[in-house]
Formats: C-alpha cells, sequence, structure tokens
C-alpha cells in the first residue's frame, strides 16, 4: 500500500504538465520563416540565424521551421528590408542603417567612436535607448526582437595604412548607404561611395573603389584579403544588427508563437554575441596570414579623428527627435562606465 501513493502523484503531475502544454502546443502551426541576412554562411551572422532557427524548432517539436537565406540571396539590404516592411519577408537580420531611412534616429547608433568596447555596445540597445528606438518601428511595419553583434568597423584599402585622418583623404571608400558614414568620411576628405554590400567584392576587384570599412569578422568572410592590401585598426564605429520580423507577419501568430520567438531570439542573440567575438579575436590573425598589412591607429590619432567628427554629431542631432537625442547622451554617460 505504502508504494500506491507516489505512483499516483507522478501520474497526476504528468497529466496536468500535458493538460496545460496541450493549449500553448494546439497555438502552433506548421509554418516556414524565410530569414534573410547579407553574410556568408561561416560568418557569426548566419551562426546567429542557425542558432535561432534550432531553438525555435526544439521549442515547437519541428513545427515552426527558419530557413536561412545568406549572402543577400532574397536582395540587398534595402529590397529585403522593403520586402520585411510588406510582409513578403518573415525574418531580417542586418545592420541598424537599413533602419534610418525608417526611423531616422537609429543614426545615432552609427555616429563615430561611440565605444570602448563591446560591453557599451550593449548596454546600450539592450538598455532604455534601445527601447526607446524600437518601439517607434512597429507602426512602420517591422519589430526588432534583438540584436545581434557585428563589431567594430576597420577600413581596408590597396593604397595605405591609415595611421591618422589626413591619410583616408582622396580614398574612394565603399560605405554603407547612410548619410552618418557619408558625412563621417568626408571631413577626413576621402570620397565615400554608397554601395550595397554584394556589389563590393566586385567593386574592390575592378578598382571601382580603393577600399571599404568593416568588422574582421566580414572582411575575413568574405575574402577582401584576396583584393585588399591593408587592414587598419580605426575602430571607428561598433556594429549591432537588429534581429527584425516582419509585423505583417508577427500578428498573423498566437501568442504562443510571439513568445516562442521572442525568447528564441534573445537566447540566440547572447549566444551569437559570444561567438561572434571570439571569431573577431581570430580573423585578424587569419588577415594578416593571407598577406594583409596591419596597423592600429595610435591613441593620440584616434582622439583627434573623434574630435574632427564632432560636428557630425551636431548636424544630425538637431534633425533627431529632442527626447531620444536627451536619452541618447545620458545612455552614453551610464555606459562609459562599464
Amino acid at each position: 500500500m505504502k508504494f500506491t501513493r507516489r505512483p499516483l502523484a507522478l501520474g497526476l503531475a504528468a497529466a496536468l504538465s500535458f493538460a496545460f502544454a496541450m493549449p500553448a502546443m494546439a497555438q502552433i502551426q506548421e509554418r516556414t520563416i524565410k530569414f534573410g541576412h547579407l553574410n556568408n554562411p561561416d560568418h557569426p551572422t548566419s551562426l546567429g540565424v542557425r542558432k535561432f532557427a534550432e531553438i525555435v524548432a526544439a521549442k515547437t517539436g519541428g513545427k515552426i521551421k527558419v530557413q536561412e537565406f545568406a549572402a543577400s540571396q532574397l536582395g540587398n539590404e534595402l529590397q529585403q528590408q522593403s520586402a520585411l516592411q510588406g510582409g513578403v519577408q518573415e525574418m531580417l537580420v542586418a545592420s541598424t542603417t537599413s533602419l534610418n531611412g525608417i526611423v531616422k534616429e537609429f543614426g545615432l547608433l552609427d555616429f563615430p567612436f561611440l565605444f570602448a568596447n563591446a560591453k557599451q555596445a550593449d548596454a546600450l540597445v539592450d538598455g532604455p535607448l534601445g527601447k526607446m528606438l524600437t518601439s517607434k518601428l512597429p507602426e512602420k511595419g517591422v519589430i526588432v526582437l534583438g540584436f545581434f553583434d557585428l563589431g567594430f568597423r576597420n577600413v581596408t584599402n590597396s593604397k595605405r595604412p591609415i595611421m591618422k585622418g589626413a591619410d583616408l583623404e582622396g580614398l574612394k571608400l565603399r560605405v554603407i548607404p547612410n548619410p552618418v558614414f557619408l558625412e563621417t568620411f568626408k571631413t577626413f576628405k576621402a570620397n565615400p561611395v554608397p554601395m550595397p554590400f554584394a556589389e563590393l567584392y566586385g567593386a574592390l576587384e575592378s578598382k571601382a573603389v580603393d577600399g571599404e570599412e568593416n568588422p574582421f569578422a566580414v572582411i575575413a568572410s568574405s575574402k577582401f584579403y584576396e583584393v585588399q592590401k591593408y587592414v587598419s585598426g580605426t575602430n571607428h564605429v561598433y556594429a549591432t544588427n537588429p534581429i527584425q520580423i516582419s509585423k505583417r507577419f508577427w500578428d498573423r501568430l498566437s501568442a504562443a508563437e510571439q513568445k516562442i520567438l521572442a525568447d528564441a531570439a534573445i537566447e540566440a542573440q547572447n549566444w551569437q554575441r559570444v561567438v561572434s567575438r571570439e571569431v573577431s579575436a581570430k580573423a585578424l590573425g587569419e588577415l594578416t596570414a593571407k598577406g594583409m598589412l596591419y596597423n592600429d591607429v595610435p591613441a593620440a590619432e584616434l582622439a583627434k579623428m573623434r574630435a574632427e567628427v564632432r560636428p557630425v554629431y551636431d548636424k544630425f542631432s538637431a534633425a533627431y527627435d529632442p527626447a531620444v537625442v536627451t536619452l541618447f547622451k545620458s545612455e552614453l554617460e551610464r555606459v562609459s562606465k562599464f
């Protein structure tokens, strides 16, 4: 008799667990999510997308499948952004740049020389400023579920090492199609050329442009070492990649499905950030092993460059929502302590 209670209790607990799980599972439909991005399949962005897919599959018993489209297969950044807003593409991870045309205050995240390390960048986008910026997107057809890491952007070119701001003068550099990036490099008298990422390798190979700027992991994954000689540690912008989902698609999901995707995005984000920074640390060694010549930019010269681009801050801040700019300034002060 003494053994009868325990199996009964266990059986009751299992039955209750099954009963509670049934309504949630019933809210999950068979779906396939098209998830696009710009980077190659060996890049940390791709690894993050695949981690997200694994988590979603596990949480839904395989009912929701995430299909990755790497390397601009679904179009360039702005084309994918438009498809996302229209509900044709379900998900996208790309730079904050593509969101500038939707909510211009996202340009704050592209201001040069904001951060000394990755923790500061994480704290800014994960905190009140990131929440304020992303809260403006749903009415534009986009929801942000998190932020992948892309890393510090650095200049490469085929002409000379960049040891100071003046070394950029006259260089034809591909930049993200973004007003902040254009103004930043014009400050140093470079010739910035806005161009979709998918066209960049060919432009470097044909010498249509002299150089470009990207994180080390992107430079390595994209094999720019084949068409560039110099890589310089300018660390001029720290790039984060919002994990975006179409609001039209989101609104068709059940509450259970929304929670699964939101939780999976944060889990994948936290995993991807660690992996991305590990890959970035190794990527510079790969670039030099492939024959690129690397140089640091002296701290004193970086300080001069930071001072030179101050007018860029002032120009764009004047056109942004004052409440967002005020929060941005206070948040920079807060995260600078990390």
